[in-house]
């Protein structure tokens, strides 16, 4: 396992860490379907246990996934596994829970919600901090605020370094000059790098300011991985996200099969090559940090750690690009 040290910090990560949105299981917010399938406690423990194995040292939460669940059960995890919790990178994000009616990113939200992840990771701080998402309230009145706030947690000792996650590169242009985080965290797959090339504006913005990416849904939700080639549409349950999910449609899953079958015949189709493959296409981008896929049990974590053996080659990363059209 390779490490890769965050913007102009002191703090590396594991080039694969682990996404923990599914540890939240099936959730609703809202009216919203904002969860996942169900969850095993013992099969995420299983998971875990050969993640840290493997040198994964990186672990990426927040207050919403389940409604803090998945940071309890995190925590809960490391230990009873004997391990010490601190000898971790653990992340968290505020955003999307308030105490009350008022926007996520009032100062006084942001600190009460640092506060309870706190308990439930049961830590004393938090490595990376994010701010989940790009929406400001109008005329984006809460930025400032809530970019003082992150900076009095942060020379309190309660969160290390500042993120900002996000999913349009307008969010990032606008927060990155006031809020000034280390970190950038959205989506980057084979079929979207938008975020992470080099000369895009998000790319840009990340060699300017020394910043480095996180990359969450690696995958593209599983998509990536071949789980649902030559299958009908997969039905999940109540709380689970991807339950309207239009790319979890017919047409979008069998559009993507001509894409896998094209990648399997250039690498090989045993069941970890399509994720491995898909994990490393996106670490080779010099500006990302880590790759965070989601996972719920050992064998998907066992599949995405063949990434650390897998090589790319200009040439292989210019097919890939070229089948899925992206630069």
């Amino acid at each position: 396992m390779e490490y890769r040290i965050l913007g102009d910090s002191d703090i590396s990560v594991s080039e694969i860490g682990l996404g923990c949105w599914a540890l939240g299981g099936l959730n609703t917010k809202n009216g919203y379907d904002s969860g996942w399938a169900p969850v095993n406690p013992s099969e995420a423990e299983e998971a875990v246990a050969l993640a840290i194995e493997k040198g994964v040292n990186h672990f990426d939460n927040a207050d919403v996934y389940g409604d803090g669940r998945a940071e309890i059960l995190l925590a809960n995890i490391l230990d009873r596994l004997g391990e010490n919790n601190e000898d971790f990178i653990i992340s968290s994000k505020v955003g999307f829970h308030s105490d009350g009616p008022e926007h996520a990113y009032t100062p006084e939200n942001i600190r009460s919600q640092c506060e309870k992840s706190l308990r439930n990771l049961k830590r004393d701080y938090i490595d990376i901090y994010y701010l989940h998402h790009g929406d400001f309230g109008k005329d984006d009145r809460y930025l400032e605020p809530a970019a003082a706030m992150m900076r009095k947690l942060q020379k309190e000792g309660k969160i290390r370094l500042i993120g900002q996650s996000a999913h349009k590169t307008s969010h990032f242009e606008k927060a990155v000059p006031v809020l000034k985080p280390t970190v950038l965290q959205s989506w980057a797959h084979m079929m979207d790098t938008k975020f992470i090339v080099e000369n895009g504006l998000a790319g840009q913005l990340l060699k300017k300011n020394r910043l480095s990416f996180i990359a969450f849904s690696p995958l593209n939700q599983g998509v990536l991985t071949g789980k649902y080639y030559g299958k009908d549409a997969p039905r999940f349950k109540v709380g689970d996200h991807r339950r309207n999910s239009w790319k979890f449609s017919n047409d979008p899953l069998r559009s993507i099969d001509i894409k896998l079958d094209a990648l399997k015949s250039r690498f090989g189709d045993d069941e970890s090559t399509l994720p491995s493959v898909a994990l490393r296409f996106i670490l080779n981008y010099p500006n990302v940090a880590s790759v965070i896929p989601g996972f719920r049990n050992r064998p998907q974590v066992k599949q995405n750690l063949v990434a650390v053996e897998r090589e790319l080659s200009s040439d292989d990363m210019e097919f890939i690009r070229d089948l899925f059209e992206t630069a």
